[in-house]
């Protein structure tokens, strides 16, 4: 199981590198050409989501890319230090733009990605996706 590990500040600029990136790394470990695409979208929906949980949030720190090439997916998980929404919410002014920013955002992975997670791990939120790997 190999492991590509990125991190980067939380600019918009930097979400496109990202998605360059996974794609590579993701045509690399397997995965089909024909989800590349959609791979690349599923990858800058979740990096601009974090990057804009970090800059709504007030918050340093990288957002957390990890590309990991298992034995039959290939797994992208995208972490930021930020708290979950409702945390975010409660200390903003302005709930409501961000809600309906995040859910779109989320609404759009979902629709991208089969298999999806939303979760939190120790440094804050995180969206774990993947997809079947083809046998070499």
């Amino acid at each position: 199981m190999a492991t590509v590990e990125l991190r980067f500040s939380p600019l918009p600029e930097h979400v496109r590198t990202a998605r360059l990136v996974a794609a590579a790394v993701a045509r690399r470990a397997g995965v089909d050409e024909s989800v590349l695409d959609e791979l690349r979208l599923a990858v800058g929906e979740a990096c601009s989501r974090a990057v804009g949980l970090h800059q709504h949030g007030g918050l340093g720190g990288a957002v957390r890319v990890a590309l990991t090439d298992q034995e039959k997916r290939f797994v992208i998980e995208v972490g930021d230090g930020a708290g979950t929404l409702s945390e975010l919410a409660a200390s903003s002014e302005d709930e409501s733009a961000d809600g309906s920013d995040d859910t779109l955002g989320l609404a759009v992975i979902t629709g991208l990605v089969e298999d999806v997670e939303v979760g939190r791990d120790e440094a804050g939120g995180l969206i774990r996706m993947s997809w079947p790997v083809q046998p070499a």
